[in-house]
């Protein structure tokens, strides 16, 4: 799924207009009504806290995990009606999506021992090259499924998925604008990706680790060294958030998470608009592991956790924003496209993780940065509750944003001479 604009947050089309084609990492919100731009941000801001307090209070809420919570209260919201929401308030929501993943990637890498990647390496890349060809060979085989199907231009199509499953939205910006490909197709394919993305993100966060861990290897940690944050979720991973003596501490850390988050977003400034989200992640992601590597960054308490609320808050707003009711549900051919690549993808790459013996937390994350974005991580790795994966994700994720124009224009051209 792809989650997109101005930090990587996709809108539903819900008007035929077709949607910009490049990113920004700074959004300049016009005016609206004051009070009740107020009222949603707190409401954004609170709500997330209201269930971290049930997933305390209630063991049977905790297993199911704030960010499945989050993510499909916004779902109801965005399509019940229980918010006021208006055209007016995009600029808001798109303004608290764009601060949250960007502020929560450093704050959840300030706990993590990056010298255990030199033991993760190797798996992590041996599943990334297994999820592009799996997400390769699902694309070529929609495509000759699909071919006659009345859909024009569909090597295009078949071009621009490739680049959206292997790195992300800009990348499917880019191949459009590259192949000069039909502006329909082009929101087409990113409605039904919102959708159908939804659906893969809430398996993936809710049974898919139990599923797949009857055929495929566990995943054993590692061991956590002397002074080192630990990366296993702890059993209550909330609880003490707010106390006293750690609220300078965490406010240091969010101070550190701005501070980088600036660093990225003023660089930014200084390349081509359709290339800023990949710099920016990696900037972000770059910083975030330079500060694990002090001591006394490494060492604060519940940086992690902090970091995970924004990432409820950014679920929350994003689910909030998916509007069910304004589909193209006569456009069923590239709905079934979609369909395939991101659900015959995960199943190939299933096939291959269990010859290959790469283990089931490896395995979904690794599937889920490609066919997601890189700012979609973290909130996966919260739902398996393991944080070693973080790092290896964000990195796969980033090598698909490299990866994806080059890949998707190469299938293009190579099935418009089929």
């Amino acid at each position: 799924m792809e989650l997109k604009p101005a930090s990587g947050i996709r809108h539903p089309a819900v008007n035929p207009q077709p949607a910009p084609h490049t990113e920004s990492i700074y959004y300049i919100a016009p005016k609206t009504n004051h009070m009740a731009t107020i009222f949603l941000v707190i409401f954004y801001l609170t709500f997330p806290i209201f269930i971290l307090f049930l997933c305390n209070r209630f063991p049977v809420i905790n297993k199911v995990g704030g960010v499945v919570i989050a993510y499909v209260a916004g779902f109801i919201i965005g399509n019940t009606g229980l918010l006021p929401l208006t055209g007016d308030h995009d600029s808001t929501l798109e303004l608290l999506t764009t601060i949250t993943v960007p502020l929560a990637i450093p704050l959840m890498l300030f706990s993590l021992d990056i010298r255990k990647w030199r033991k993760m390496a190797g798996k992590s890349m041996l599943s990334m090259m297994l999820g592009l060809v799996a997400v390769s060979v699902t694309v070529l085989a929609g495509f000759f499924i699909f071919r006659k199907s009345g859909v024009k231009e569909m090597h295009d199509v078949a071009g621009m998925m490739v680049g959206l499953y292997t790195g992300s939205t800009p990348n499917l910006a880019a191949i459009q604008l590259a192949l000069n490909a039909d502006l329909a197709n082009y929101m087409i394919i990113v409605t039904y990706d919102l959708v159908i993305g939804a659906v893969h993100l809430l398996f993936v966060m809710t049974i898919a680790q139990r599923l797949f861990n009857r055929f495929l290897p566990r995943y054993h940690f590692l061991e956590i060294l002397p002074g080192a944050g630990n990366n296993r979720e702890p059993d209550e991973p909330y609880m003490g958030l707010l106390r006293r003596e750690l609220r300078v501490p965490l406010a240091a850390a969010f101070g550190i998470a701005v501070l980088i988050f600036g660093i990225g977003g003023g660089v930014s400034l200084l390349i081509p608009e359709s290339s800023q989200l990949a710099v920016v992640i990696l900037i972000i992601t770059t910083l975030g592991i330079v500060a694990s590597l002090i001591p006394a960054v490494n060492r604060i308490e519940r940086s992690f956790e902090l970091g995970m609320y924004l990432i409820m808050v950014f679920c929350l707003v994003i689910a909030s924003r998916a509007d069910l009711w304004n589909l193209e549900l006569k456009v069923f051919v590239i709905a079934g496209y979609v369909l395939l690549v991101v659900f015959g993808s995960i199943i190939i790459q299933a096939l291959l993780s269990r010859i290959f013996k790469v283990d089931t937390d490896t395995f979904l994350v690794t599937s889920t940065a490609l066919i997601c974005n890189p700012a979609i991580v973290p909130v996966v790795a919260g739902a398996l509750r393991n944080r070693e994966v973080v790092f290896s994700g964000l990195w796969v994720g980033i090598f698909g944003l490299a990866i994806g124009n080059y890949l998707g224009i190469f299938i293009a051209w190579l099935l418009e001479k089929l």
